[in-house]
C-alpha cells in the first residue's frame, strides 16, 4: 500500500513538472492565471497574504494612530511581521505543484529574491531621490541606513511584491486580449498599460499613506500629481520585466538569472531618476538641506548616514 502511493505521487509529480503545455491548456479557462503551476500557485499565495498586512496597518496602526507610541523598536517589528509571512508560509503550506521540485525552483522564492534586490536597491539609493527632488522625509523614530529608516525596507518588500504580480495577471489577461493585433499595436497597448497602471499605484499608494503624518512632504499636492510620475519610474521599469520570470512554458529561471534581472531593472532605474534629477530638479522648492544640485547622486551627500 505504502509503495503504491509513493508511485502515485511520483507520478503527480512528473505530470507536475513535466508537461507544462497540459498546464497552459488548463490554465486557459482562465486567462489572468501563469500557466506554470509554481507561478500560479505562488502568485495567488501573494495575493491573498497581502490583504492581511495592508489590513494591519492601513486598516488597524494608521486609522488608530498606534504609531503614536512606537519607538525605532516597534517599527522595526511592524516591518517584520509584515514580511517574514511571505517567506515562511510558503516553506509549510505548499503547493501541490512546488511539493515536487527543489526549493530553489519555486516560483515563490524566485520572486520573492527578485523583490529583495530590487527593493534593497529602492531604498538605499532612491529614497535619496525622494527626498532631493520630490521634497519627501521621513520624521518618524528608526533605525536608519544610509539615512533611510531600516522599517521601510521590509514594508517596501511586501509593497513591491504585491504591486508587481498584481501587475502580472494585468499584463498576462493584457496579452491574451491583444494577441490577434498587429505586433506593433500590440507594443503600443501594452506600453499604454504598463504607463497608466504605474502611475495609478504610484498615485494610490502615496494617498493611501496621506493620514500618517510621519512621511512628509513639502508639497503634497505637487507630489500627488508630479511626484507620483517620478515615482511610476520604477514600476515602468518593473513591471514588465518581473512579470518575465517563469511565464514562458519551457523557459525555467534559475537564481542567478533571477538576480541579475533584478540588477539590471534596478540600475535602469536608478539611471532615468538620475536623468530627471539631472534635467528637470526637484518638483517644489526644497529647503537647502536637501537641495539637489551637488554634482554626483543624492546619496553621495554629507547627510548620508
Amino acid at each position: 500500500m505504502k509503495r503504491e502511493t509513493c508511485k502515485h505521487e511520483i507520478k503527480d509529480c512528473k505530470m507536475g513538472v513535466g508537461d507544462e503545455k497540459a498546464a497552459a491548456v488548463s490554465s486557459a479557462s482562465s486567462l489572468w492565471l501563469a500557466p506554470n503551476p509554481s507561478k500560479r500557485w505562488g502568485e495567488m499565495f501573494f495575493l491573498l497574504y497581502s490583504p492581511i498586512w495592508l489590513t494591519f496597518i492601513l486598516g488597524v496602526i494608521v486609522p488608530y494612530k498606534l504609531y503614536e507610541d512606537f519607538k525605532e523598536l516597534e517599527y522595526l517589528v511592524v516591518g517584520l511581521v509584515s514580511v517574514v509571512p511571505a517567506f515562511v508560509i510558503p516553506l509549510f503550506v505548499v503547493g501541490k505543484a512546488d511539493s515536487c521540485i527543489s526549493l530553489k525552483d519555486r516560483y515563490w522564492v524566485k520572486a520573492n529574491v527578485w523583490i529583495i534586490i530590487f527593493s534593497y536597491v529602492g531604498n538605499y539609493f532612491w529614497t535619496h531621490y525622494f527626498f532631493t527632488v520630490l521634497g519627501a522625509s521621513y520624521t518618524f523614530p528608526s533605525w536608519k541606513m544610509n539615512n533611510v529608516p531600516h522599517a521601510t525596507f521590509f514594508l517596501a518588500h511586501v509593497c513591491f511584491l504585491f504591486y508587481n504580480v498584481a501587475s502580472s495577471f494585468t499584463l498576462r489577461r493584457l496579452q491574451h486580449v491583444v494577441s490577434g493585433l498587429p505586433e506593433k499595436v500590440q507594443w503600443v497597448t501594452k506600453a499604454a498599460w504598463i504607463l497608466a497602471f504605474s502611475y495609478f499605484i504610484a498615485y494610490l499608494e502615496t494617498l493611501a499613506i496621506s493620514d500618517f503624518p510621519y512621511y512628509e512632504f513639502v508639497d503634497r499636492a505637487s507630489m500627488y500629481k508630479v511626484g507620483s510620475a517620478f515615482y511610476a519610474i520604477n514600476f515602468i521599469i518593473s513591471f514588465p520585466m518581473f512579470s518575465r520570470i517563469d511565464e514562458k512554458p519551457g523557459d525555467k529561471w534559475d537564481l542567478p538569472r533571477v538576480a541579475v534581472d533584478a540588477l539590471g531593472a534596478a540600475m535602469l532605474v536608478t539611471i532615468v531618476l538620475d536623468l530627471w534629477r539631472i534635467f528637470l530638479g526637484p518638483i517644489v522648492d526644497i529647503p537647502n538641506t536637501n537641495q539637489c544640485v551637488q554634482p554626483g547622486p543624492p546619496w553621495f551627500s554629507r547627510h548620508a548616514t
